[in-house]
């Protein structure tokens, strides 16, 4: 899940954008509002999480200029101000949720959490591959009846796989879609993370090929029972 924080105050968004990357999300952080609105044009986001007081354009603005453009994701807005006329004013304008500042990290999480489901017809449906079950409302991995415990970038990688089943991933668009567009690792990064997921899905008594490299293409699952070559 791939989350726009759009936050002037530097600080406070460098400590939200690691207490969500620590939740499995990935995080890009735009700090006015006309970088927000580029940044939701140029990439797909699954939520924004957007202040209020923002310098180019408010988060208010930035709220109807996206619902009035068709944009449907969900928007979270940041407001240091606990006051009934903030709150009808972000609803709205379009505005999903409100988190009044100081920012209680539970409840943050609670709340994205919610309107992610909410975001969802189907909700989070829990990502399977024969044995390996991958539950996006809980950041649980299993093989068969075994917990298998990744780190951050390796729970971003086997989602990514999941979601994409048998179709080739190269290196670069997992680096796309799993790293923060600010610290964008090489691309050998990704083959040493891959080998980490690779050996922890066969201590759970995975097969050792069940991430399959493509030859100078990239990474995708392998079928069933199907013997290939890995990197």
């Amino acid at each position: 899940m791939r989350i726009l924080l759009v936050e002037d105050d530097e600080r406070l968004a460098e400590t939200l954008a690691e207490a969500l990357t620590d939740q499995r999300y990935v995080v890009d952080i735009a700090t006015d509002g006309e970088s927000g609105w580029y940044r939701v044009k140029a990439l797909e986001y699954d939520l924004i999480l957007l202040d209020v007081m923002l310098p180019e354009l408010d988060g208010i603005s930035l709220c109807h200029r996206l619902r009035s453009h068709g944009h449907t994701l969900p928007i979270l807005m940041l407001t240091a101000c606990d006051t009934i006329s903030d709150e009808v004013t972000g609803l709205d304008v379009g505005a999903d949720d409100y988190v009044v500042k100081p920012v209680d990290l539970q409840k943050l999480f609670a709340r994205i959490r919610a309107l992610l489901r909410r975001g969802s017809i189907t909700g989070l449906p829990i990502l399977e591959w024969g044995d390996l079950r991958l539950n996006p409302s809980t950041y649980e991995v299993h093989y068969g009846e075994s917990p298998v415990h990744l780190t951050p970038k390796e729970y971003g990688l086997l989602e990514l796989l999941l979601r994409n089943g048998r179709r080739v991933l190269s290196r670069s668009v997992m680096i796309e879609r799993v790293w923060s567009l600010e610290s964008p690792p090489e691309e050998h990064t990704v083959k040493v993370h891959i080998r980490g997921l690779r050996q922890k899905l066969k201590a759970a008594g995975a097969s050792e090929d069940t991430i399959e490299t493509v030859h100078s293409m990239g990474y995708r699952l392998s079928l069933p029972h199907c013997a290939t070559g890995i990197d």
